[in-house]
């Protein structure tokens, strides 16, 4: 089961984000296929190819992370997150700052659509402070409490609502794995292997950085697709994690 990410090794918790193309990221699934066992798929490849990317992700053996970021009210993000789980999608996001109302009306959606596949409830994630954000953003958006103040207090609702667990930056995973227990996921994009560039992340750390202060999986996107050849890059990610 999804859940039961403990016995899982690390490498199996590498999840890859496709951020690219259709054309490298269909090349890219194929490349990995039996090398990784999850990829994401964002806004921007989704909202241009559905569910059918999702089915060939699957179809090649992945689970698949769908980071939509569901932000509406409930009556919207309940019929997302139905939408979303029907795609056969492992793992789906929202923004914890929706509140919630709008939190427990995704999982009521995701869960009604788990039954009629007849299958497992996805994986569902709150995020709490995107990792491209800082300190002084959250004071622009009139946020008064601390960077991680406000990430403990987004990622602890979010996990009270009954939310699988959490994004955040791995520099914040150590903190919410001791206030949110042993059993969320923590999932850290932001991760970059050592004299990676950092790109739009503010907040980073190496993978094995990640997993050691507390992370369930981690993100990496370019440094592995963005690679002469992805599948050493992974490799070496992977070896990096021992």
């Amino acid at each position: 089961m999804l859940a039961d990410f403990h016995n899982q090794p690390r490498k199996d918790r590498i999840i890859i984000a496709l951020d690219c193309e259709i054309d490298k990221a269909i090349a890219l699934a194929y490349e990995l296929a039996g090398e990784a066992k999850w990829v994401k798929v964002g806004m921007t490849l989704y909202y241009a190819y559905g569910e059918a990317l999702v089915k060939i992700l699957k179809e090649r053996g992945y689970n698949v992370f769908l980071d939509l970021k569901f932000f509406d009210i409930p009556h919207q993000v309940r019929g997302a997150a139905k939408s979303a789980t029907l795609s056969h999608a492992d793992m789906i996001t929202m923004h914890a700052v929706g509140g919630q109302p709008m939190m427990k009306a995704a999982l009521e959606g995701s869960h009604e659509a788990s039954e009629i596949l007849k299958s497992d409830d996805p994986a569902t994630l709150a995020i709490t402070v995107l990792t491209s954000m800082g300190e002084e953003d959250l004071q622009h958006m009139g946020v008064s409490r601390e960077l991680n103040e406000q990430i403990k207090f987004l990622a602890k609702s979010a996990v009270d609502t009954g939310l699988s667990g959490v994004v955040a930056s791995p520099q914040e995973a150590a903190m919410l794995r001791e206030v949110l227990g042993p059993d969320a996921f923590i999932v850290t994009p932001g991760v970059r292997p050592a004299g990676a560039e950092i790109g739009d992340q503010n907040r980073v750390a190496t993978p094995k950085e990640a997993f050691d202060n507390g992370a369930s999986h981690i993100v990496v996107g370019r440094p592995i697709t963005g690679a002469d050849d992805p599948v050493a890059a992974f490799r070496e990610i992977a070896a990096s994690l021992d």
